[in-house]
């Protein structure tokens, strides 16, 4: 594929909005962002109710909603049958011939659209957002059984990706465990890429802040979230006055976490917001204090960057990607996952600052986010499905 004339691209989805989590939300900007540029796309995912397979035309894709059923272990996530996905996909290539399929993970709805676009010589790129680690949670097995079950999914990984003309990542890290487990050489790291302008205050522009210290966190409320050590945390913190947490986003484990602030005695310092519209998240990054990201299964953590877009000091757990998105001490502060004293410690130290300093730390976060900038990782995927190859950035990185 040479040339500037508008591709028709497929992208593949095991998850898509109205799905909550980082995959999700990447798949929907990278589909806007193609269709933006000019693009033709199509996504193909998981339907999120029972349902035969349909076509839903949205602004930024045709969206090819396929056949699912309700996971066992899982309250909201949804599988493709293979021999239904594999059926279905193949389909919908011959209906669209695109130019290029790019796959957003290597189980079901990836898989089974790698596979039928090998068949008929359609340029492949696959991107991998998943560690297999992060099932963990939802299966009711014991603890070396779930350890067969990631050696077999990154083994798994290896095999169907490996295939794909390029292979790409959010960030080195887990390009590394992706050559380490999944014995994948060649992996891009990609950054998701963030639009920091999005979060950036207008001129002029005044948001509302508590009368309190704000601690916020952002993110589907999942054990491996562990917001129930940031409201440890919070029940240590000795900042005064007491400062409050304001939480966005559902889950699984939102009852249990408000019974555990209840059970820790503060429940009126901790505000759980559900799902917020992309306004109301802005101006909640915008009036925060502090941003706090506990997880330690986050492969890049978009939310985080988000804050760091909006010019926010940020305390992360010491695990995974995080380590790469703050400069400790300059940008914000890491905690030994788990330890809810440090954690309160290093919450107290960004709250006790004076105003210049957190500013001093926003601006030096917002470079970070700059650094990432969604413009250039969106050039590159284009670049990608015209023919570009990994070395091609490998080398200049």
């Amino acid at each position: 594929m040479t040339g500037d004339k508008p591709l028709k691209i497929v992208i593949a989805a095991d998850t898509y909005p109205p799905d909550v989590n980082g995959a999700s939300v990447f798949g929907h900007r990278l589909a806007s962002a193609m269709a933006k540029r000019g693009h033709e796309v199509h996504v193909v995912a998981a339907r999120y109710d029972s349902g035969p397979s349909y076509v839903d035309h949205q602004p930024e894709a045709t969206v090819h909603r396929l056949r699912s059923h309700a996971a066992p272990t899982h309250p909201t996530y949804r599988l493709c049958f293979p021999w239904d996905a594999q059926r279905e996909i193949g389909r919908i290539l011959d209906a669209v011939r695109p130019d290029v399929v790019h796959a957003q993970c290597h189980y079901m709805v990836g898989q089974a659209a790698l596979r039928e676009a090998r068949r008929r010589s359609v340029r492949t790129v696959a991107t991998n957002h998943f560690m297999p680690e992060n099932l963990d949670p939802f299966l009711p097995f014991p603890r070396w059984f779930k350890r067969i079950v990631a050696r077999n999914s990154w083994r798994d990984m290896g095999r169907i990706m490996g295939r794909a003309d390029v292979v790409t990542t959010p960030t080195p890290l887990a390009a590394r465990a992706m050559k380490q487990h999944a014995r994948l050489d060649k992996v891009l790291p990609l950054s998701n890429g963030i639009d920091s302008s999005q979060y950036e205050p207008a001129p002029g522009e005044r948001v509302a802040k508590a009368d309190v210290p704000l601690v916020l966190f952002v993110g589907r409320l999942a054990v491996e979230k562990n917001v129930d050590v940031l409201i440890d945390a919070l029940a240590l913190s000795t900042t005064r006055p007491a400062p409050h947490l304001e939480v966005i986003g559902g889950g699984e484990q939102r009852e249990s976490l408000e019974r555990h602030a209840a059970s820790k005695g503060v429940s009126e310092r901790v505000r759980f917001r559900g799902h917020v519209d992309d306004a109301e998240l802005r101006r909640a990054y915008l009036r925060c204090d502090v941003f706090c990201q506990p997880g330690t299964a986050e492969l890049q953590s978009l939310v985080t960057l988000e804050a760091l877009s909006a010019s926010k000091p940020v305390v992360l757990a010491d695990a995974m990607a995080l380590p790469h998105l703050v400069d400790d001490g300059v940008s914000g502060h890491l905690f030994r996952p788990g330890d809810a004293a440090e954690l309160a410690a290093k919450l107290d130290a960004v709250l006790a600052a004076d105003e210049p300093t957190r500013a001093a730390m926003g601006e030096a976060g917002h470079r970070k986010a700059v650094s990432h900038s969604q413009d250039r990782t969106m050039r590159i995927f284009e670049s990608l499905y015209r023919g570009a190859c990994a070395d091609d950035f490998l080398d200049n990185r």
